[in-house]
């Protein structure tokens, strides 16, 4: 599967380690976006809505670290993308286990070798995409555990997106700015 690439041990530069994430970051927006649809089909609308959240975010992280390459002289990239939908909570599993490669894995030596050679716009961007996706590997956690256990859903009714870096909120305990980068709460993307 695509979406959480490895990082090969001869990556050694700032710029591979972009694309890298790119690559990822924009996998899992397509996929999670597609396992959304899944969820609602299968009648979870909560879940359809963690995941639609989740793939906004990716979404932005995928930008950051466009924008973060091309300041490094560089040109977007072009990559192929597939995966597979299962069931809701196959889904869910494969995303948590998608978030919490990104967070322990792939994105500290990627932040370790931006620090290194001192490329500031990616290294804002690597440590925002891991810190969310902390945030998200939890609340799939949530999920999965209430969805195993078999009782009623108890996920939040939405969620809200901070725009810059692509932290994501529950719409009831939204913080007044976000902790990553202290975007204003009036300026967080509200998401049915």
């Amino acid at each position: 599967m695509v979406p959480y690439c490895g990082i090969n041990e001869s990556m050694s530069t700032t710029i591979e380690n972009l694309k890298t994430a790119i690559i990822g970051e924009s996998t899992a927006c397509a996929m999670y976006a597609s396992f959304a649809s899944k969820a609602l089909q299968e009648g979870y609308p909560q879940i359809a809505k963690l995941f639609e959240a989740t793939s906004a975010t990716e979404r932005i992280h995928a930008a950051n670290h466009t924008k973060a390459l091309v300041k490094m002289g560089e040109q977007p990239i072009e990559y192929d993308m597939s995966w597979h939908v299962g069931t809701t909570l196959e889904n869910l599993k494969e995303a948590f286990k998608g978030e919490t490669y990104e967070y322990s894995e792939m994105y500290p030596p990627m932040v370790a070798q931006a620090e290194a050679e001192g490329a500031k716009d990616a290294l804002r961007s690597f440590n925002w995409a891991l810190e969310a996706e902390k945030v998200h590997a939890a609340m799939y956690a949530e999920a999965i555990r209430q969805l195993e256990a078999g009782e009623p859903l108890n996920l939040p009714k939405g969620y809200v997106i901070c725009p810059l870096c692509g932290d994501t909120f529950p719409v009831e305990t939204a913080p007044e700015k976000c902790p990553l980068c202290n975007m204003p709460q009036g300026k967080f993307i509200a998401l049915p």
